[in-house]
């Protein structure tokens, strides 16, 4: 909670911080990459720093945070501060990495607006930055604990037991331990992160969902290929190299988009690639006998381009309340439906949990269709494959 001498300057100045936060976080990384260049080269996402994406997430994680202080002071926005952490945990981010983090950014705010920042503003915003920064600290901890690994320490070398070609952009890859000790539990719906080294020297990280449920001896995921340079340099380089017998450096399993216990009615939602979280959770429901009612939903280009498609299909008919709807802009001779996903045709059971995973435009035409059926927002997750563009818009 802010302080109550905070609270005002915060409100009165968050139009003009708001305003300048895009030229800050671009001030801010330009900062914070001069003096720490090992942070561009082995931590964050070069194509995201070189779209723009990544300056657009900071901006807008920060804009929300002080949005929901003013506007809810005794409650947090603790959806969009696990989402974040769980990322941070996937990266190895340690709590001192924050104080390099805060340097630069109040140093790129007073640059950006000068005279503006007097004693009492940067008083009231350097409030905010730590009231974020340590409640993203204790989330991230709590996540080392959990996962039995030492802050930071996230990673293990994990050999690729199988190489798939699932489309022509699609390729997944069986890992499992190098000592031959079995795969650690996850959660269905969890991602890891993969690091390479890639011909510069540079060791790029992204983060891959786990498109296989736990209890197997080893794990899988399933990666598209990303046109683009340097956007796609992780995915293209996995394509390209990464084969049966390679190994490659995985992390621990992380991610707050994951199947929850119990009996209510479940929708999953995906597009393209984001079908993976959902293979997971699908999968895990079959293994367990589930037989609580689940509405799937898919859309994607069409059928040559629809990873694991038999699997879903089998997945889905496996669970006895179990339904598949199927979109595609390019049908073909398939029986899935032309064009864009309308979840507004289906049939949903009252009381139904919605996971959403996909590209945004995807996301966001869902849930809004959701919510105008009645479903509470409360009651509609998502995950998002890259920064987060849609921070504080979630319920």
């Amino acid at each position: 909670m802010l302080s109550e001498q905070a609270v005002p300057v915060v409100r009165a100045t968050l139009p003009a911080v708001g305003g300048a936060l895009g030229e800050i976080t671009e001030r801010f990384y330009g900062r914070l990459f001069a003096a720490h260049p090992e942070l561009l080269r082995d931590l964050f996402n070069r194509g995201n720093q070189a779209n723009g994406d990544q300056r657009k997430a900071l901006a807008g994680s920060i804009a929300a945070f002080a949005v929901a202080l003013l506007e809810n002071p005794d409650s947090r926005p603790d959806a969009m501060l696990s989402r974040i952490a769980h990322k941070h945990a996937s990266l190895g981010v340690t709590s001192e990495q924050y104080k390099i983090v805060h340097e630069h950014l109040f140093a790129a705010i007073v640059e950006v607006l000068g005279d503006a920042v007097t004693p009492e503003v940067a008083q009231a915003w350097d409030e905010v930055y730590w009231l974020m920064a340590n409640a993203l600290i204790a989330v991230e901890a709590r996540l080392y604990q959990e996962t039995g690994v030492a802050e930071g320490q996230v990673w293990r070398s994990m050999e690729i037991a199988e190489r798939r070609e699932e489309t022509a952009d699609t390729v997944s890859f069986v890992l499992r331990h190098t000592d031959g000790n079995p795969t650690t539990p996850f959660r269905p719906g969890q991602y890891v992160s993969v690091q390479v080294t890639l011909p510069d020297g540079a060791r790029q990280i992204r983060q891959y969902s786990l498109s296989a449920a736990p209890g197997h001896p080893q794990w899988r995921i399933t990666v598209k290929r990303v046109d683009g340079d340097p956007v796609g340099e992780v995915s293209s380089w996995l394509h390209a190299h990464a084969a049966a017998g390679d190994t490659v450096e995985v992390s621990a399993p992380f991610g707050d988009l994951v199947l929850p216990e119990g009996e209510n009615p479940l929708l999953l939602a995906s597009a393209g690639i984001g079908s993976t979280p959902m293979l997971a959770m699908l999968d895990h429901l079959v293994a367990t006998g589930s037989d609580r009612p689940v509405v799937v939903v898919h859309a994607d280009r069409a059928p040559a381009s629809h990873a694991h498609a038999d699997e879903l299909r089998r997945l889905v008919d496996a669970l006895p309340q179990g339904t598949l709807h199927l979109w595609y802009e390019e049908p073909g001779e398939s029986d899935a439906r032309p064009g864009r996903a309308d979840v507004t045709l289906l049939d949903l059971p009252a009381g139904t949990t919605a996971y959403l995973c996909g590209p945004l435009p995807f996301l966001r035409a869902v849930r809004a269709d959701l919510l105008g059926r009645g479903v509470a927002a409360a009651d509609i997750h998502y995950e998002v494959f890259g920064p987060d563009l849609w921070l504080g818009t979630e319920g």
